[in-house]
């Protein structure tokens, strides 16, 4: 049987990438809080950040849209203060890959696959795998 925790795991050794999150739509003021994570060692945790509204980050509207987005570099990804913000707050986020989890066309949850540091190209395998840990969330939710 999986779970939630071993979704993310399972995502993280995959890709080999810094920090794997699991965030969902839960009632309350925090918008899709971190509910899992997968940290690469010495990776800081997301799980109690508070200084990011996603609800105003640019790849949040992209999943709302269904959309996965795919960064491989992150630094030329958006011309938007609060994006950068919320890199810098990330500990450098560099790279990412976030895949929306939506059942009945809504936003339930997001998966995202980060890297640190440098930017990062992602492969065909490791965009597949980011979508298929998605499926797998939405059938475990």
């Amino acid at each position: 049987m999986s779970t939630l925790a071993a979704v993310v795991e399972r995502l993280r050794a995959r890709t080999k990438a810094s920090r794997v999150t699991l965030r969902q739509d839960l009632p309350g003021e925090r918008a899709f809080p971190v509910t899992h994570e997968a940290l690469a060692h010495g990776v800081g945790s997301l799980i109690e950040e508070r200084t990011v509204d996603l609800r105003t980050q640019p790849v949040v509207a992209e999943l709302a849209r269904g959309r996965q987005v795919v960064q491989d570099d992150c630094r030329t990804a958006y011309d938007d203060a609060a994006f950068h913000r919320m890199r810098q707050a990330y500990g450098g986020l560099a790279a990412q890959i976030v895949t929306p989890v939506l059942h009945n066309e809504q936003l339930v949850a997001i998966v995202s696959v980060h890297q640190l540091g440098e930017p990062r190209t992602w492969t065909r395998e490791e965009i597949a795998a980011a979508a298929l840990a998605a499926d797998e969330v939405e059938r475990l939710l």
